[in-house]
């Protein structure tokens, strides 16, 4: 399957108004310290992002932003769900990927519906994802790795940052390319699954540029395509997955805020606004854009379409892979 995110996209983001607007809505900072939750480790690229947007939005606002990690496994759905139980005063937010839409098709024990249990506040950011393995394999490309790994399945561990991620499914498509059957590992978070990977523990990760690219650029881990059309600027030594022996796979990870269900929609137009106004920012941009990922906003009404496309998108990998928690 191909994915075209381009025109995903167009048909779902709309740029939140960056101009003064009305008064702020109560409860939004400097009023009250808000705490983005990141369900995942300390060293992933969802915390990597969110922590640049509380700094962003922290100076922004004159308020306080905090990042509070609240990795309790099952695919960041015990973070996610602290978050549906908290109260509905923008105090407490969610940070989280794609992964997100994805867990509750993959784990029958989540009880959260994605779509009606949350307030859909913005997009944040998307960016591709680097497929890399250990330096110490033999493979310069990825049709060579999936060759290797045809004669001998067994000696090379493929792994993922987290059952569902964006990382996964990618990993579970060239898989089923390649026509090699092999377990995926899970891991808690990039942070565990990258240090794996750089010990040479595992042989093949997709993961987001963020948390990767500083691993390739220092040796200890090596890329063997990013997961879009044509070569990113910021690493243009690294082929396209075309480029690298397969068929062409485009995919990105994206990263979106939510709030608890039922914030008052003044609330959580005002904190979508910010969003804009900070992603709008030739500073974040920078910022963002050196790490491999490209700064979004939506409208709440936007993120909600969004986050249903992304869904019908992703159950059919699933189902064909048949990913599950077991």
């Amino acid at each position: 399957m191909r994915f075209d995110r381009r025109g995903l996209m167009l048909g779902t983001l709309a740029a939140t108004a960056v101009s003064p607007g009305p008064s702020p809505a109560q409860g939004v900072p400097p009023d009250r310290p808000v705490t983005l939750v990141v369900p995942f480790p300390p060293g992933g690229s969802v915390d990597g992002v969110a922590r640049i947007l509380a700094q962003e939005l922290g100076e922004q606002t004159g308020g306080t932003f905090v990042v509070e990690n609240r990795a309790g496994g099952a695919g960041g759905a015990v973070g996610s769900a602290s978050v549906v139980r908290a109260r509905p005063d923008g105090a407490t937010l969610l940070f989280n990927a794609s992964i997100h839409v994805v867990v509750p098709m993959i784990n029958r024990n989540v009880t959260f519906d994605v779509v009606n249990d949350f307030s859909h506040i913005s997009l944040v950011a998307d960016g591709p994802l680097i497929v890399s393995t250990h330096p110490s394999v033999p493979a310069r490309t990825l049709g060579e790795f999936f060759a290797l790994a045809k004669k001998e399945p067994e000696k090379y561990a493929f792994a993922t940052t987290g059952l569902g991620s964006a990382g996964h499914l990618c990993v579970e498509q060239l898989k089923m390319r390649a026509g090699v059957a092999r377990e995926v590992v899970a891991y808690r978070g990039g942070g565990p699954a990258l240090a794996d990977l750089a010990a040479g523990n595992i042989h093949l990760l997709a993961d987001p540029m963020l948390s990767s690219l500083p691993l390739v650029k220092a040796g200890r881990i090596k890329a063997l395509a990013v997961t879009t059309r044509e070569r990113t600027p910021l690493a243009p030594e690294i082929p396209t997955v075309a480029e690298s022996g397969m068929e062409p796979l485009e995919m990105v990870s994206w990263y979106g805020l939510w709030g608890p269900k039922d914030m008052e929609p003044a609330l959580v137009r005002e904190l979508a606004r910010r969003v804009g106004v900070v992603t709008a920012s030739a500073k974040f941009r920078e910022r963002l854009e050196q790490l491999g990922f490209v700064p979004r906003s939506t409208t709440p009404e936007g993120l909600r379409a969004f986050v249903e496309k992304e869904i019908a998108q992703y159950k059919p990998i699933v189902e064909a892979a048949k990913i599950r928690v077991e």
